[in-house]
């Protein structure tokens, strides 16, 4: 198992969205972490399990605290809420000058996302909403704890262009330098895509080969439905059969074509970590009764 991050160059893509609907359909238990630090959403956009409002002060906040005596990663799980859906969540930091007290600790948090995997009482992946970055974004120091980092982005000329040089930056930053196709560096750089489904494919293959051209090192993964019906049922603000939207259908095909390539891989590398133990059943993926989470 692994922490996969997600984040965006500029502007709003989408990647609340996209983290929210992978995590509501990952194949294995899912903790869904608010990383982001100009603040989270989920605490104004979705409700707790308990069918009222989640506590702002129980996730990112609070665990800073914990963090500057030391974290092992089952302590995540004392900080964490469930929403109405079932899916469990690290609410996110309420305004971005509460950043200052995860100052220094985000590589701590980075290995404790990461070990979460080897947890030989509640193991679970990890995926993390990192917001839109830049050089200097704190979160980017979660970035080498992680299997893969997944940039979002939407398919405009000038949204094309910004996430093949943030891949290359990137690049440069995790792997010491832009990186040949047949090239693979830890943590992995992908990409996904925000379209329309009618032309997902064609822009997918186009995107990937330009960034194969530019020598990024980074690739396309997948495709995520433009889909704002699915993403306001997703946040709770429309009715609606929520597995049957193009958001979540989507959603459900990235995250099942990220296990089958690299599933294998983290669970060798989790099992490798950790001494045999007994056998824990996971949460059911099916996460997605009622909202699952928010739409930014």
């Amino acid at each position: 198992m692994a922490l996969i991050a997600l984040a965006a160059d500029k502007g709003s893509p989408g990647v609340t969205t996209a983290a929210v609907a992978l995590a509501a359909v990952w194949p294995r238990r899912v903790l869904l972490a608010e990383a982001d630090p100009a603040g989270g959403d989920l605490v104004y956009r979705s409700a707790a399990a308990h069918g009222g409002p989640l506590n702002p002060n129980t996730g990112m906040l609070s665990i800073a605290a914990t963090a500057r005596r030391g974290l092992v990663p089952d302590q995540l799980w004392d900080h964490v809420q469930p929403l109405s859906g079932g899916l469990e969540v690290l609410v996110g930091l309420g305004i971005a000058e509460q950043a200052a007290g995860l100052a220094g600790l985000w590589p701590t948090l980075g290995h404790a996302f990461n070990s979460l995997a080897d947890s030989p009482n509640a193991a679970a992946d990890v995926i993390a909403d990192c917001g839109r970055i830049s050089g200097d974004t704190p979160a980017v120091e979660l970035f080498p704890h992680a299997a893969l980092v997944l940039l979002v982005s939407r398919t405009e000329p000038e949204a094309i262009a910004r996430v093949r040089d943030r891949a290359a930056a990137l690049a440069g930053k995790l792997h010491g330098g832009p990186r040949g196709a047949a090239s693979i560096a830890t943590p992995m750089i992908g990409v996904v895509l925000i379209a329309d489904t009618g032309t997902a494919g064609k822009l997918a293959s186009q995107v990937n080969d330009m960034l194969v051209h530019a020598q990024t090192g980074a690739r396309v993964v997948g495709t995520i439905a433009d889909d704002p019906a699915g993403a306001d049922q997703l946040a709770g603000r429309k009715r609606g059969r929520l597995d049957k939207s193009l958001l979540i259908r989507s959603a459900r095909k990235v995250a099942a074509d990220l296990y089958q390539q690299y599933g294998a891989a983290w669970a060798a590398s989790a099992q490798a970590n950790q001494a045999p133990q007994a056998h824990h059943a996971p949460h059911a993926p099916g996460r997605m009764q009622g909202h699952a989470g928010a739409g930014a």
